[in-house]
């Protein structure tokens, strides 16, 4: 029987190359495993710590020491090609920042090009059906109230809000939206107090006939939803539709087609709405680009990146719109009319953008939804025209006629 060496150890001291290379006269380091015994046969076992537990070896007709020094060779071999993986992976972790700089950068790319893209095609979409006015406007309108009034009840139903609060059941919430959406074309053709008082009389049927307890927070939240989503916008409709009186000294009205209505065609209500638009679109463009270029100081902690620069410049513009597209259309008349009206349109959106902001900011999201690419939800892209429909309906219903147009 062939003589068997068995070596067990739980962690060996590895042996380098050099020693392993070394002459025969000179000793080899400290702990170093040496065999100075050649055999003709012999068996090896060790047994390893690490990945490897068990490595056996038959040495046949070759000197055992020299069998010994080639697997210790080959071993640090292993250990060279690993140490040479491990320097790559550590280069590739140090080129990772600037690659994620680059994607980052490519991101934000995409992303522009996707704003301008829908942003322009919403532009011109929401243009034509100003335009158009009548049940094109109002059908057009009462869909982007039902899309928006969903959001608003998912964003009432999220963690952050819900944590505090009972939030109106699912089906509360459905009946809701719905009523929301039916309110503007109920505006349109029995006027603005018969929506709501047919819309508070139903949404308070759904929540006493719930299952369970009803609770004020559930009342509450969905009667702000009802006054948010379905109320507010039904000023658009008044103001579109309701201010039927023709805008006479308009010029771009006088070269209107007979065959797109004519000069009765640009009513005082299609000019203010186009003045109002215009000028809430001029507030948030030279609002971002002032905060950009100058912003420094917060405006407030609700929406940290609105700065009182932005605001500044965003006031200028909006004001400065206003006061160009009147003297286009020769409506308002007055220049104090005018710019009372750039500063309506200005506070009417800042305010309500961070009405908005205050409700996802207490839900925990950035978004109010996903439904336009680049821009998030409905009411992420409408918050600035919720109150101001309001605020222009009033001013020019109470406040022109008492000091002229």
């Amino acid at each position: 029987m062939a003589p068997f060496v068995r070596i067990e150890a739980i962690k060996p001291t590895p042996l380098s190359l050099a020693a392993l290379g070394a002459c025969p006269c000179r000793p080899f380091a400290t702990n170093a495993l040496v065999l100075t015994r050649p055999l003709s046969k012999f068996n090896l076992g060790l047994l390893l710590h690490g990945p490897k537990n068990v490595v056996r070896m038959r040495l046949s007709g070759v000197p055992a020491r020299r069998r010994v020094v080639a697997a210790g060779a080959r071993a640090e071999q292993d250990r060279v090609g690993e140490s040479d993986a491990n320097q790559e992976v550590d280069k590739g972790h140090q080129s990772s920042p600037q690659e994620e700089t680059d994607m980052e950068t490519q991101q934000k790319a995409s992303q522009l090009r996707k704003r301008i893209v829908f942003g322009l095609g919403i532009g011109f979409s929401v243009g034509g059906v100003v335009l158009a006015g009548g049940w094109v406007f109002t059908v057009a309108l009462a869909s982007a109230v039902f899309a928006g009034s969903r959001e608003y009840f998912e964003l009432v139903r999220s963690r952050g809000i819900a944590a505090g609060m009972t939030p109106p059941p699912r089906y509360v919430s459905r009946v809701c939206s719905v009523i929301c959406a039916l309110m503007p074309i109920l505006t349109l053709y029995f006027g603005l107090d018969v929506s709501v008082t047919s819309a508070a009389f139903l949404v308070a049927i759904a929540l006493l006939l719930q299952r369970g307890n009803p609770r004020f927070s559930q009342l509450s939240s969905t009667i702000f939803g009802l006054f948010y989503c379905g109320y507010l916008p039904c000023f658009w409709v008044k103001l579109r539709c309701g201010l039927a009186a023709p805008a006479l000294h308009t010029g771009i009205g006088a070269a209107w087609p007979i065959l797109l209505g004519g000069q009765a065609h640009w009513t005082v209500g299609l000019v203010a709405a186009l003045t109002s638009i215009s000028s809430i679109i001029a507030a948030d463009t030279y609002a971002f680009l002032g905060g950009k270029a100058f912003g420094r100081t917060p405006l407030t902690s609700i929406s940290p990146k609105k700065t009182w620069e932005g605001t500044v410049v965003g006031l200028g513009g909006c004001i400065a719109t206003s006061v160009i597209l009147s003297r286009l259309f020769c409506w308002p008349s007055s220049l104090l009319s005018a710019i009372a009206l750039g500063f309506l349109n200005f506070f009417g959106s800042v305010f309500g953008d961070l009405t908005e902001s205050m409700i996802k900011r207490d839900a925990g999201v950035k978004d109010s939804g996903s439904l336009i690419p680049g821009h998030g939800g409905i009411l992420d892209r409408v918050d600035s025209y919720i109150f101001t429909g309001a605020l222009m309906y009033s001013f020019v219903k109470t406040i022109l006629p008492l000091y002229g147009v």
